[in-house]
């Protein structure tokens, strides 16, 4: 999938993405930072396109982990 540049994030080939189904037939979101190990998940409204919905995902997942790396450990 093609996704508007951004240039905030420099690592985006490193965030995993998984598209997971429920057993209700419901949908999931993953998308997990492979180097810092933050997970953000959201339910998939299937009244909506799920690239839509990624981009608006990517966009709060990109701000935690700006605020993470500014919060000192």
């Amino acid at each position: 999938m093609v996704f508007g540049k951004n240039k905030g994030m420099g690592h985006r080939n490193k965030i995993q993405v998984d598209l997971i189904k429920l057993v209700s037939g419901e949908r999931l979101l993953r998308l997990t930072d492979l180097p810092s190990g933050l997970v953000l998940e959201k339910k998939l409204d299937p009244g909506q396109a799920v690239v839509r919905q990624k981009e608006r995902l990517f966009g709060v997942f990109e701000a935690a982990l700006a605020q993470a790396e500014l919060t000192p450990a």
